[in-house]
């Protein structure tokens, strides 16, 4: 990262909402190059509606943002990579690990362009970079949670995104997909890819995040870093037990 590059987000004062009605307000963060940025919060705190807005799936609603250096608007979609917390992956049609890792090179080619080496080459190493390379040929249907949540890593890594979003990747899965997770996570980061993730797992993403945003009742209650929010757990820990303490002795 030099001077020169962009912020990746930044966000002064946003608002993003559904049917003009505002859920998310008074966003104001950046987020830097090969930044893992966590985004916290209890369920219902704005997380997903932040993540949608960045994507451009609900509505801007005021302020500004920028995604890679430009108004949100004009973003090229194709530069951000998704992956959903809710796979779809095990329906009715049956396809291959390579098959639908593959899909994600298709925005980056004419509809009617055939897959070139390169492609090809992108795929492997999206697979090996996830720990799937054993299992290209297999019907994803027949997979665990924590593989298919690794497909859809893979995927999004195909279409070599300068931002990689994720929602609760660690989510739903048991504790030994969990780890595997981790580690795909600790190594993209070793990487420098930078990463948005939404996740209620901070304590098993320990050594991955950098830079932590908590939400709360559509609007940022903390900024700042791994150590800070620690620090301002303990305190607000603190600060409740002293509460619960006085409690007792008054009564």
């Amino acid at each position: 990262m030099t001077s020169d590059d962009p912020m990746v987000v930044t966000a002064r004062s946003a608002a993003f909402g559904y049917a003009g009605r505002v859920v998310v307000s008074d966003l104001t963060f950046r987020m830097a190059p090969g930044e893992v940025l966590a985004v916290l919060g209890p369920n219902g705190s704005g997380k997903s509606t932040l993540v949608r807005g960045l994507l451009g799936l609900n509505e801007h609603l005021a302020g500004e943002v920028e995604v890679l250096g430009v108004p949100l608007n004009q973003r090229d979609r194709s530069q951000l990579g998704y992956v959903p917390q809710r796979h779809t992956l095990s329906g009715s049609v049956r396809s291959t690990v390579r098959e639908v890792v593959s899909t994600g090179r298709l925005p980056h080619r004419p509809w009617w362009r055939t897959a070139t080496r390169r492609d090809s080459l992108l795929v492997d190493e999206a697979l090996a970079t996830v720990n799937l390379t054993d299992r290209a040929g297999a019907d994803v249907a027949t997979l665990s949670g924590g593989q298919q949540r690794r497909v859809l890593i893979a995927r999004a890594l195909v279409g070599e995104p300068r931002l990689l979003i994720m929602d609760e990747p660690t989510a739903g899965v048991d504790h030994a997909s969990q780890s595997g997770l981790v580690e795909v996570l600790h190594r993209l980061a070793e990487t420098g890819v930078t990463m948005l993730v939404v996740t209620h797992e901070l304590a098993s993403l320990q050594g991955v995040v950098d830079h932590i945003i908590e939400m709360d009742a559509g609007q940022v209650s903390f900024d700042g870093s791994p150590q800070g929010h620690s620090r301002a757990s303990h305190m607000l820990l603190g600060h409740h037990d002293n509460t619960s303490t006085s409690k007792v002795e008054v009564a």
